[in-house]
Formats: C-alpha cells, sequence, structure tokens
C-alpha cells in the first residue's frame, strides 16, 4: 500500500466511524420505538382479549390489520421520502404512529381496535425500507450489511425492552382508573412524539449537510460511492412496483416476517403456558432477544469479513426451521423454550445480507420504491402470522402447534433463497477500511 492509499484508508476509516457514531444512535431508537408500538399488542393481549370479549382468531386479526395498512402505503410513503428527505418524513412517521399508539389505550371495542391496528400500519409505513434508502446514500455496498445489522440490533433491543416492561406495565392496572393493557400502549406512545423534535433538529437530511463530516471527509465519502459499480439506470420509480426483481425479493422475504412476528407475537402466550406470571413472562422473553442480538452482531461481521454467500441467509433460516420444530417436538419446558431462543435468532440474523443484495441491485428512487415493495409484501407474512398463529392454536388447543406452521414457511424460505440468490451474490466486497 503506497503513502497515499494508506491516507486515503486512514480517511475512509475515519469517516465511516464518524458516520455510525452520529447517524446510527438515532435510527436505532427510532427503530426500537417502532418495534416496541408494534409489538406492544402481544402483552396487550393477555389481558385485552377478556376485557373487549374476543377470541384469540378475532384479536389476531385486529393486530394483523398493521401489515395491511403497512402494506398499502409502504410504496408511496418511500416515493415522498426520496422526494422530501428522511428528515422530514421520518419525523412525520414518528409523530403519526405516537398518536395512533396513545389512541389504542382508549380502544372501546373491536371495531376501533382493528381502526386504529390499521392507522398504525399507515403511519408507519416508509419507515423501515426508508432506513434501507438512506443507508445507501451513506455507506459504501460492503459496510451495509453491516449497518442493517446494527439498525436491526434496535429490533431485538424492543423486543427485550418491550418484554421487561409490557409485563411491569400490566401491572398498573387501576393506577388513575385505567387498566393494565390501556398502561401498556400510553407508556409505549409517548417516547415517539417525543422524539420527533429530536429528529427535526439532529438527522442530517444527507452526507452533504452533515455538520459532523469535514470537507475531506464529505469528498471522501462522495468518491466512494461515485466509484462503486452502478446497475443500469432502471426508469421511473413506479416501475419498481412491477419490477421482475422486486416480486423475486418480496417473495423470498415473505418467509422471515412471517416466522418472526409469529414468534414474537406469540412467545408471550406460550411462556404465560408454562405458568409463568405477568412479570415473570416479562423477564424471561428477555432471554430470545438477547440471543437475536448476538446473532445480528456476529453473522453480518462474518459475512463482512469473509464475503457474503447466500450461506448467510438460507442457513439461518434452515437452523429457524428446524428449531421451531424441535419447540413442537422436544420433551421439556427448557428444551422447547431453548429451541425458541436459537429461531428467533436465526430468523433475524438471515435479514441484514438478505437486504444487502437488493440494496446492490437497484438504484435511485427505484431502489427507494423497490426496497418499499419487497418490505411491504414481505410483511404481509405479519399479516398471515398474525392471523395462523391463533388460527391454529384455536384448532388444535395447543400454545405450540403453530410454530410448526411457522417451521415450514421458514423452510420454504430457505430453499427459495438458496436457489434464487445463488447467482446474484456478489463476490468478496473489498472491506473500505
Amino acid at each position: 500500500m503506497t503513502g497515499s492509499e494508506a491516507i486515503d484508508a486512514d480517511l475512509g476509516k475515519q469517516t465511516l466511524a464518524k458516520i455510525t457514531r452520529h447517524l446510527m444512535p438515532m435510527l436505532c431508537v427510532m427503530y426500537l420505538i417502532a418495534y416496541i408500538d408494534r409489538q406492544n399488542v402481544s402483552y396487550a393481549k393477555l389481558e385485552m382479549v377478556d376485557a373487549l370479549g374476543l377470541s384469540e382468531a378475532a384479536y389476531g386479526l385486529g393486530a394483523s390489520l398493521f401489515f395491511l395498512g403497512y402494506f398499502l402505503f409502504e410504496a408511496p410513503a418511500n416515493m415522498i421520502l426520496a422526494k422530501v428527505g428522511a428528515r422530514l418524513w421520518f419525523a412525520r412517521i414518528m409523530g403519526s404512529w405516537g398518536l395512533v399508539t396513545l389512541a389504542l389505550g382508549f380502544t372501546q371495542n373491536a371495531a376501533m381496535f382493528y381502526i386504529l391496528r390499521f392507522l398504525l400500519g399507515v403511519a408507519e409505513a416508509g419507515f423501515f425500507p426508508g432506513v434501507l434508502y438512506v443507508l445507501t446514500l451513506w455507506y459504501p455496498q460492503a459496510r451495509r450489511a453491516q449497518m442493517v445489522g446494527l439498525f436491526m440490533l434496535a429490533s431485538a433491543v424492543a423486543n427485550a425492552v418491550g418484554a421487561l416492561i409490557g409485563g411491569a406495565l400490566l401491572g398498573l392496572d387501576g393506577l388513575a382508573g385505567l387498566a393494565g393493557w390501556q398502561w401498556v400502549f400510553i407508556a409505549t406512545a409517548i417516547p415517539a412524539m417525543l422524539l420527533v423534535p429530536l429528529i427535526l433538529t439532529r438527522l442530517p437530511a444527507g452526507p452533504t449537510e452533515a455538520a459532523f463530516l469535514a470537507e475531506d471527509e464529505k469528498r471522501w465519502l462522495a468518491a466512494t460511492l461515485a466509484g462503486e459499480p452502478k446497475p443500469p439506470a432502471d426508469g421511473p420509480a413506479w416501475r419498481a412496483l412491477i419490477d421482475p426483481r422486486v416480486l423475486m425479493f418480496a417473495a423470498l422475504y415473505l418467509g422471515m416476517p412471517l416466522g418472526a412476528y409469529g414468534l414474537s407475537y406469540w412467545l408471550p402466550t406460550i411462556v404465560k403456558g408454562f405458568g409463568a406470571s405477568n412479570l415473570q413472562n416479562g423477564a424471561i422473553n428477555i432471554l430470545p432477544w438477547l440471543c437475536v442480538a448476538v446473532a445480528l452482531w456476529a453473522v453480518p461481521r462474518h459475512a463482512e469479513r469473509h464475503g457474503a454467500s447466500v450461506w448467510h441467509i438460507a442457513g439461518p433460516l434452515f437452523l429457524a426451521a428446524i428449531a421451531l420444530l424441535g419447540s413442537v417436538l422436544l420433551p421439556g419446558v427448557v428444551l422447547k423454550f431453548g429451541c425458541l431462543c436459537v429461531a428467533a435468532a436465526a430468523i433475524l440474523s438471515a435479514q441484514p445480507v438478505f437486504w444487502s443484495v437488493p440494496q446492490r441491485l437497484l438504484s435511485g428512487t427505484h431502489a427507494a420504491t423497490g426496497l418499499a415493495v419487497i418490505n411491504s409484501i414481505g410483511n404481509l407474512g405479519g399479516f398471515i402470522a398474525q392471523n395462523a398463529v391463533p388460527a391454529i392454536h384455536d384448532a388444535t388447543g395447543s400454545n405450540l402447534a403453530p410454530m410448526a406452521g411457522l417451521s415450514l414457511a421458514l423452510l420454504i424460505s430457505a430453499v427459495g433463497c438458496l436457489f434464487a440468490l445463488k447467482p446474484l451474490m456478489p463476490a468478496a466486497l473489498p472491506s473500505p477500511h
């Protein structure tokens, strides 16, 4: 390495470290709050079902309507983001979903619950794929899977925090004349609304407006991103809606949210079936998400160091399918719960490297729309899961039988990724540092 190359490498390492230090904490906090506000229904369910006189299947339908609203408005939301910028659009997203979550705390009947869950999906639409698009503006290709993994760590923390506070908030039953399930929604809505002014004042609109970057760092980033291989121009953003590559990625992704949301939605119910109290339930449910955090750190890091492989996607999905099946077939509470911990970690750890593939193949506003389409169609898996899981429970009377259905969905997704993505996976990308 020549002297100038060494200087350039040091500048690159310094620039990416600054970006990560200033940008990622805010994105992660936003996702943490988003995940808590979409998953708080899994804890509220422990009391809300009886309070509103709903069956498990009816409650599952209401919870799943979030994903229908998300699906319908995700692509338009990302088109708007590409035009107005992340700062304004993320502030709008956070504020609106905070207000809807607050309203959920005062749900009076099933119809109101259904409407508000749908509106929550509409409010949050565009956030996750919006962040994926924003990362393409700040990071070279070789670093994106690791950053997606870091961003998704917030979902693991959110589930762990949500598990801890969900059980505790149910214990506030009667405080100020409100039920415990009402406090679950009210307390988790407030942070989203408080974050809005922080986003408006602290989130940069783009690298050129980042006050924390020096001019030579901005030039290095611009030159690095400009020098990377670019896919051919994809045409207008709306064409992503019918792009065969986008639809293929969406079909492959479908099984991942199906498994993840089916598991996270039903975990508190499974643990309650083990005989745990509400507070014990929350504490026990921290364990799977600690496993997820470790996996989300380790798998993208391994992919960056050794070159992304299709096995970084398909391998965890195969493992998750086996673990979920084990949670049904193996004897004893400890073994069953251990399998659920492995499954949760494996499902989520497949996603960072998966997302790095469409990020590399799509460009410009086509990328913003395409990522939204993949995520919105894929997240219909959440809609399917939150209806199928309680339906299987109602048909079988078993809390663990639904895990076999999720196992089959993940197996299909793993096989599909293995064959469809192998020709598209890049050779080992050079490290940017």
